[in-house]
């Protein structure tokens, strides 16, 4: 919970609702609303409302000032309306730079994120379901049984389906097309009429073009919606500016779906098939020549294969594997052996996370993915608490392999196929089949060894994760209260001083935002006014925060509303977080090209917590030009 919730429903309760909000985004210091109707907007409310600094209204935006803490407003904002289609993309905080592993991970955990819930009570009601069916309790040929495992299948068999919805609101595609784009590729004739495997004569062609298509179809995967999704967003915004308004409605999802679809089927399709062919033959060799290496790497592996859908490409043979058992001609199967401590390993991670961490909110997502876990459905675990931290999940990785290499070390081989989690141990229940190859029919030996190692595998994932895991520090806030020592704020451009109250922005003319003078610049360059550290730097690089070592907050905004430039003529020398010396290149910015776009270049120079000081004094003269590294402005507690 956010502590501004209750402003933020103060905020959009009156600039007339949810329905009124066309859109909404913000700078460094103000939400930037698009209202449908200004007037429905009660101001004189907003204007009496503790956090609100001013109204004000410019551009065609009604935009609420709030001063420096405007981002975690806007998350409020944001969360409590339920806006995320409404929010512009936000032009306020650094873009983190991220590698394309990191990248990945939050892409796939924030389209998951919106239904682990009901991923996690689906996974629960299927293992309910492998319980009764493993005790008797319900016949699997019943109604009953049929009825609740369409309950709990369900999501995780048309999962493209959802995860189109939630892609598309994470890449800004509109839902409805995102849920068609699921729905195509589950579409179930398709899956009768593709062929699956070699390319051949009589495949499945569209235009003409045969389509490679993956052995287990399309139901259940989750990489190839998530890139469907993301062309399709990319594509739309190419060219729906170009389609008339009178066909928009129809014209626009009508070109992004056809063409989306097809780019899948043709190259995702033969990707996946690749892939799962290549994986194939290479464990196939790998068992020929070391069981145990193959128990370590499948093991290791697994959980990705699983993100990727590329596991079913080693199920057939696991069912090869059955069949020669069956027929005499082979001691049983070891690939799902090899995987076996997968589960459990994700499982007892969940325990250690969930029994150390203080996040609440990841706590408590904790139980049903235990729950789920044990009956080895481990999407809700992985999703939605190991794989956001990156580091518990590839702990689960490097338990599970060592699990799968003694396994198969110790010669635990699978007679059969059984359900997962706990209710796969009859796999390992000795046959009349595997007898011939010494595990006698009834013989529970190997079974034994499975439940001994999964155990193994929940304690030391347990033990690990309350050894290393730790909690994601929180946010840096620069809060620091100025103390009783004087700052001084040397000019950071060269150019004519302005006084502040007649800057053309109420906001910062009426001192509301804090004191001090603005700069008319000559020069594009800012320098760090004193030494400090980069408190706040949107993506925009039209403005730019610095704490001061005595924590003055000074806020230098290049121009008036260039925010809407979107980072265009800008160029930062530094990061936010960074600390900087006196007289160090922070921004750069192209003056001609500003005001060529009609902005006017004014810049503001403000100390924004002068409240923490007792007199803020302009000691340059007003209209004077000065240089970069002139003495500005004084606060002081004397």
């Amino acid at each position: 919970m956010n502590k501004y919730d209750g402003l933020a429903r103060i905020i959009i309760q009156n600039v007339g609702g949810k329905a009124n909000i066309s859109s909404v985004t913000h700078c460094v210091t103000r939400l930037r609303f698009k209202l449908k109707d200004e007037s429905k907007a009660q101001t004189e409310i907003l204007k009496d409302t503790d956090g609100i600094v001013n109204i004000l209204k410019a551009g065609g935006q009604y935009q609420v000032v709030i001063g420096q803490h405007v981002a975690d407003v806007y998350d409020a904002v944001i969360s409590v309306g339920h806006l995320e289609n409404l929010a512009e993309i936000q032009s306020d905080g650094p873009a983190e730079k991220q590698n394309a592993f990191n990248a990945f991970v939050g892409i796939v955990t924030g389209v998951f994120t919106p239904f682990l819930g009901v991923l996690s009570a689906c996974g629960i009601i299927k293992g309910i379901l492998a319980l009764c069916s493993a005790t008797g309790w319900l016949n699997p040929a019943g109604g009953t049984y049929n009825f609740l495992m369409a309950i709990g299948d369900s999501a995780f068999l048309f999962m493209p389906v959802i995860l189109g919805f939630t892609a598309a609101k994470k890449f800004k595609l509109p839902e409805l097309e995102g849920i068609a784009l699921g729905l195509i590729l589950t579409y179930p004739e398709l899956k009768f009429l593709a062929p699956a495997g070699a390319l051949a004569k009589d495949a499945l062609s569209l235009f003409n073009i045969p389509v490679l298509w993956p052995a287990a179809g399309y139901t259940s995967s989750v990489i190839p919606i998530i890139c469907a999704v993301a062309f399709a967003a990319w594509f739309e915004r190419l060219f729906k500016d170009h389609v008339p308004n009178a066909c928009k409605i129809f014209a626009v999802p009508l070109i992004t779906l056809i063409v989306t679809s097809c780019l899948t089927f043709w190259v995702i399709g033969p990707v996946s098939s690749l892939l799962s062919t290549i994986l194939s033959k290479f464990f196939t060799t790998i068992s020929a020549i070391s069981p145990v290496l193959t128990g370590l790497l499948i093991g290791f592996f697994w959980q990705i294969l699983v993100m990727f859908g590329l596991h079913w490409s080693l199920v057939p043979l696991a069912i090869l594997n059955f069949t020669m058992l069956n027929a005499g001609q082979g001691p049983g199967d070891t690939i799902l052996v090899a995987m076996f401590g997968t589960t459990f390993a994700q499982t007892g991670a969940v325990i250690g996370i969930m029994l150390k961490t203080k996040d609440q909110k990841l706590k408590s997502l904790c139980p049903p993915a235990i729950i789920s876990g044990i009956a080895g459905v481990t999407e809700p675990a992985i999703y939605g608490v190991t794989l956001p931290k990156k580091a518990p999940f590839f702990r689960t990785c490097g338990i599970a392999a060592v699990a799968g290499a003694v396994l198969c070390a110790l010669g635990v081989v699978g007679t059969g196929m059984a359900g997962m989690g706990v209710f796969g141990y009859p796999a390992y229940i000795g046959t009349a089949a595997s007898a011939k190859y010494g595990l006698a029919e009834g013989s529970v030996s190997k079974m034994v060894i499975a439940i001994v190692v999964s155990l193994i595998c929940v304690v030391v994932g347990m033990i690990s994760e309350l050894i290393f895991y730790k909690d994601g520090a929180p946010a840096k806030k620069q809060a620091v209260k100025a103390d009783a020592s004087s700052v001084n704020v040397d000019s950071p451009l060269s150019g004519k001083v302005v006084e502040l109250t007649s800057v053309k922005d109420e906001a910062f003319a009426s001192q509301t935002l804090g004191k001090g003078c603005a700069i008319l610049p000559s020069v594009g360059v800012v320098k760090a006014p004193c030494d400090g550290t980069v408190s706040v730097l949107p993506d925009t690089k039209h403005a730019i925060g610095l704490t001061s070592a005595g924590g003055a907050d000074i806020l230098i905004h290049v121009g008036m509303n260039t925010v809407e430039l979107g980072g265009k003529n800008f160029t930062a020398k530094v990061s936010e977080g960074q600390k900087v010396s006196k007289g160090d290149e922070l921004l750069v910015f192209d003056i001609d090209a500003i005001k060529a776009a009609g902005y006017d270049i004014t810049t503001p120079v403000i100390i924004s917590n002068a409240d923490n000081y007792a007199n803020v004094d302009v000691l340059a003269e007003v209209g004077a030009n000065v240089a970069a590294g002139d003495a500005l402005i004084a606060a002081s507690n004397m």
